[in-house]
């Protein structure tokens, strides 16, 4: 073995590909062919979009495990720990499996070169296929077609929010995102869009592929009833089900995509309404409107797009706030920060603004110059994400409340800083 501890194998595999994104099949079909790993031997949903995969993907695992299928999951990125990234039956995987199924993988690849993600997506493949599982939910990293996860033919694509976000690689309007988003569908194989206005590139590629989908609004709906809500298909309906344990009213959008997928793939992986249930009120992932325990109340929340930040506004206006609303914000330099300001700015008293020490962190002063064409808000500046949450806590009053977003990197930092796990079963599998 090449390492013995999954720290020294992770910094490897930062350095072994030249770039860190490099989309394409071609390298990581051949390693998975080297690898042995041939007919898939469990039903494969794979979930792509921009905003609400990782949601769609955290409920789909938590319903199928409480409907007692033996269950594995694939997450990018993570908050804290890289193990978040690969679950079987909701628990993460130890460092010693990941680092076997490394090892795997290294030995497969010869001299073909991969990158993290890629790495990364073979390994978990590795452990899934050796786990005797029913069932394996993936999360797409980039895009659709092109990303790693898509070595894999799924037995249902679940399509989720499409914004704008990663143009440089998708293009630049919906309608080139979609059809990217698009490439994870296959023939005749059923697949769900929980957008309720997706592109028309997505309906024109399934037609092409003749690939059924099922769209939010036409074929499959939800209407909120009081403290519940109702779903209906096209040859069923569920009524009285409980809200998600995730907060947020998109998350129904979200719930009513994954209900769609399984009803699906109710042939083979049937649930009963008592399972959706209990799978929607277990739910559990970090960094989505995460709520922190104690005062002043701090919402954690990875939004780092203009649609995402806007759904995170009608989140923050349905749970009222007496005071002044602290914003602690660093985002990736490559994202739309002004769009993400903007999408804010009304939400916000005073801004925090925090470099990223990463390759491709923004730095406060490049922050603070948007922010400040804004103009009519206070900004300030720091050296990184925990600086910025210290000084919003002491300029907190009561009735204040922070909000952190703006990137997986700004919320991680600070759940590292309050020692809080990013997941709530943090078990780890040893197979």
């Amino acid at each position: 073995m090449r390492f013995t501890s999954l720290n020294e194998w992770l910094a490897w595999q930062e350095r072994l590909h030249s770039a860190e994104i490099d989309l394409g099949l071609e390298r990581v079909s051949r390693v998975l062919h080297a690898m042995g790993l041939g007919k898939t031997p469990f039903k494969v949903i794979t979930v792509a979009g921009t905003n609400g995969k990782g949601s769609s993907v955290a409920m789909l695992e938590s319903v199928l495990i409480a409907a007692g299928y033996r269950t594995g999951a694939y997450y990018s990125p993570h908050l804290i720990r890289y193990n978040e990234r690969v679950r079987i039956d909701g628990q993460e995987v130890s460092d010693q499996l990941l680092c076997r199924a490394f090892d795997h993988v290294d030995t497969a690849r010869a001299q073909i070169p991969l990158t993290y993600f890629e790495f990364g997506t073979l390994a978990a493949l590795q452990i899934f296929f050796a786990a005797e599982l029913d069932v394996v939910v993936l999360e797409v990293g980039l895009g659709g077609r092109l990303d790693a996860v898509n070595i894999m033919d799924c037995d249902a694509a679940l399509i989720t929010g499409i914004g704008l976000d990663h143009r440089e690689w998708l293009g630049d309007d919906r309608e080139r995102i979609g059809y990217e988003k698009a490439g994870i569908m296959r023939p005749s194989r059923p697949a769900v869009c929980s957008d309720p206005t997706p592109p028309l590139s997505l309906s024109a590629h399934a037609a092409d592929l003749g690939a059924p989908l099922a769209c939010l609004g036409r074929d499959y709906g939800y209407t909120v009833q009081g403290d519940n809500w109702s779903w209906r298909g096209a040859s069923r309906r569920r009524t009285a089900l409980p809200w998600p344990a995730l907060r947020g009213g998109i998350q129904l959008q979200n719930a009513a995509g994954v209900l769609m997928t399984l009803e699906q793939l109710c042939a083979d992986l049937p649930v009963t309404q008592g399972q959706i249930r209990d799978g929607l009120l277990s739910v559990s992932l970090g960094g989505r409107l995460q709520v922190l325990p104690g005062t002043p109340t701090r919402i954690l929340d990875v939004a780092h797009n203009p649609h995402a930040a806007a759904e995170l506004v009608k989140a923050l206006e349905s749970m009222p706030c007496h005071g002044q609303t602290h914003a602690v914000f660093a985002m990736l330099k490559d994202k739309d920060i002004a769009g993400v300001a903007r999408e804010m700015s009304n939400a916000v008293d005073v801004w925090h603004a925090a470099s990223l020490a990463v390759g491709r962190g923004a730095s406060s002063g490049q922050l603070a110059a948007l922010l400040g064409e804004g103009g009519g808000r206070a900004v300030h500046e720091y050296a990184d994400p925990q600086a910025a949450y210290a000084a919003a806590h002491r300029a907190c009053d009561a009735g204040d409340r922070i909000v952190v977003f703006g990137s997986f990197y700004t919320v991680a930092a600070i759940l590292k800083l309050e020692n809080h796990p990013a997941l709530t079963n943090t078990s780890a599998v040893q197979v």
